[in-house]
């Protein structure tokens, strides 16, 4: 029965969610020296890869996935690099498609389910014959692909021996949901802008698939999702991609220890993003439920996070 007891204490001015989301997500800053790789996706796409390394010759590599319209220079990212990179582990800072600064080939982009893409590092990262361990940490968004990958069915390599899933939305419906809700309006209006800016490139280069007149009628998350997320992976509506992209439906399949990482006070999760009931009945999957921490917060005053070091000592047991 994994669920874990949290040993995260919040210091005063970050107990409040809105103000530990803000500090780590926007004032955090970090210097990394980074070395991108463009690899080929299997439908002839291309996702980069911003690899940092130990100080000594490795066996062990992490791959670290970001959240909704991050990129691989992300403090939240660029943090358990460094950590990892600290104690001899290689690190790729995996840039989803069309979040390296460049668009990508296809109509497509990137989305919380989009696992096959993740099946693909993991794959290249094995066929380099250099690692025996690999662990996967995702973050927000990239916390959902990760549980999926690991639970929907793929033929999870030997080499991968653990992952964690930090303020992981397990079920988008009730996450989107959270999102709209008037406390996560700044949130909301900064990854909409984002967004929005991209499919106006997009729409440029794909005039055939999208009009003007649709990327004109998103005002919100959902309605970005409506138009162009699900129609452009092949989900009937935004409805239908929440619910088939979920990784709550595959944590019962999960068999690689995996840690997700949740906070009580996280405005951007719904009550089925704690899995307790599947924690309790699968003993690869390991719930810790801190009361404070934010969304993709866990601020400690030193040069690294909470879930930074938590993820450094689970995947050493992991090993």
């Amino acid at each position: 029965m994994p669920i874990v007891k949290s040993h995260f204490k919040s210091s005063l001015v970050f107990e409040n969610g809105f103000i530990a989301t803000v500090y780590s997500g926007l004032i955090r800053r970090l210097k990394i020296n980074q070395f991108r790789e463009r690899i080929t996706l299997r439908d002839d796409d291309f996702i980069d890869l911003d690899w940092s390394y130990g100080r000594n010759p490795s066996k062990s590599v992490v791959i670290l996935l970001h959240g909704m319209e991050g990129h691989g220079q992300r403090p939240y990212i660029t943090g358990p690099a460094l950590l990892f990179n600290e104690n001899d582990i290689d690190a790729i800072c995996v840039n989803f498609r069309c979040c390296s600064g460049e668009l990508n080939l296809k109509y497509s982009s990137y989305h919380s389910g989009k696992s096959e893409d993740l099946d693909d590092v993991v794959k290249h990262v094995v066929s380099l014959k250099k690692y025996d361990s690999i662990f996967i940490k995702g973050i927000s968004l990239g916390a959902n692909m990760l549980l999926k990958y690991l639970g929907e069915g793929n033929s999870i390599p030997p080499q991968v021996k653990g992952g964690m899933a930090v303020s992981a939305p397990c079920d988008l419906s009730g996450s989107a949901k959270a999102l709209h809700k008037i406390i996560n309006l700044p949130y909301q209006i900064n990854f909409l802008w984002g967004l929005v800016k991209r499919l106006k490139l997009k729409q440029k280069q794909f005039p055939d698939l999208i009009s003007k007149s649709q990327v004109r009628s998103i005002f919100t998350l959902n309605d970005f999702d409506e138009v162009y997320t699900s129609r452009a992976h092949g989900f009937k509506n935004a409805q239908d991609y929440y619910e088939k992209a979920s990784s709550l439906q595959f944590l019962k399949s999960i068999k690689t220890p995996v840690l997700v990482l949740n906070a009580l006070n996280d405005s951007f999760l719904s009550k089925n993003c704690y899995p307790y009931k599947e924690a309790e009945q699968n003993p690869f999957l390991y719930l810790e439920t801190p009361a404070k921490g934010g969304h993709v917060g866990f601020i400690s005053w030193n040069d690294y996070y909470y879930n930074e070091k938590r993820a450094l000592d689970f995947f050493l047991e992991c090993k």
